[in-house]
């Protein structure tokens, strides 16, 4: 009997525990980063905003021309299955799409090389770990700039982290616990994981440009619509950011996640600012009443497993 006890995946048809998941070095997936890929969070027993992240899955999908042999009907399953067969209450749970390798006798173009589907569910994971969500991130304002939109189209989740990679080595030598990237124009775009907000004189903010769409991201705007906060989609310069009152992060590995600190100047006390900790507490609030919850089928681990 599979040992799925610390993860399960899917792999082009077929289940398996999630260390038993490869991917040929061969594919274009692994060569050249050929992938796409979305992530949606389990919480006791119930994805969150299922629909809003296979849509932004295909969404991906369209954007790097990948189309897999799974529709979303295939994938909201597939997705249930690795849960199930997980038996995890709270879960990372990835759905990807990859290039393989040309077929003989074609072009070496990325169109004539099949796309496919991997996916898996492996117990939480926290970008930022609870104490310091707590406590507050200490974050900088990288000298590293993001890839720009034109170059790669940061709303399709992909594997180009050379630019995110690169950052986090300047947090480190800061001892900052994570790097804010701006973009070429010096305006905020995203961290390595998370969107960003800022807050000024009771006024919330995020970048309209030069980041992921995120789901969290989504939910966050919801949130200061419900409290009456205003909120601004628009360019941030690096210093009004690095000025602000609070800053916030959010992500799916995570929810609401606070900052204390920016390029070593101190906020709120060093702690949590008042507005974003409001935020905190109602997000997970409201995931506990089943916002934008679909409950795991846990019964589909006892489906036959294809051959």
């Amino acid at each position: 009997m599979p040992d799925f006890s610390a993860g399960a995946a899917y792999v082009d048809g077929r289940y398996m525990p999630v260390a038993e998941a490869s991917v040929p070095i061969t594919h274009w997936g692994y060569r050249r980063s050929d992938v796409t890929y979305d992530v949606v969070g389990v919480w006791e027993g119930n994805f969150f905003r299922l629909d809003d992240h296979l849509t932004r899955f295909r969404a991906s999908r369209a954007e790097l021309h990948m189309t897999p042999k799974e529709t979303d009907e295939d994938l909201r399953a597939i997705l249930h299955r690795v849960v199930a067969l997980s038996g995890l209450r709270s879960a990372y749970v990835s759905m990807e799409c990859l290039r393989g390798v040309p077929v003989p006798g074609q072009p070496r173009h990325p169109a004539f090389v099949p796309a496919y589907t991997i996916a898996m569910a492996i117990p939480w994971v926290w970008v930022a770990p609870p104490e310091m969500i707590e406590r507050g991130m200490h974050l900088m304002i990288s000298k590293t700039p993001r890839i720009p939109p034109e170059c790669v189209e940061p709303r399709a989740k992909n594997f180009h982290w050379g630019d995110l990679t690169r950052a986090q080595f300047e947090a480190l030598e800061v001892e900052a616990d994570f790097a804010i990237l701006p973009d070429l124009a010096g305006n905020i775009t995203e961290g390595p994981g998370f969107n960003v907000f800022s807050v000024t004189d009771g006024v919330v903010s995020t970048p309209v440009r030069g980041g992921l769409d995120g789901i969290t991201r989504l939910s966050v705007m919801e949130l200061c619509e419900e409290a009456g906060l205003k909120l601004e989609v628009r360019e941030i310069p690096a210093e009004e950011f690095r000025e602000a009152d609070e800053i916030f992060t959010c992500t799916t590995a995570g929810g609401i996640m606070p900052a204390s600190r920016i390029d070593g100047r101190i906020m709120a006390n060093d702690r949590p600012g008042p507005i974003s900790r409001r935020l905190l507490d109602r997000f997970w609030e409201k995931r506990a009443e089943g916002w934008h919850a679909t409950p795991v089928d846990y019964s589909a681990a006892a489906e036959p497993t294809p051959a």
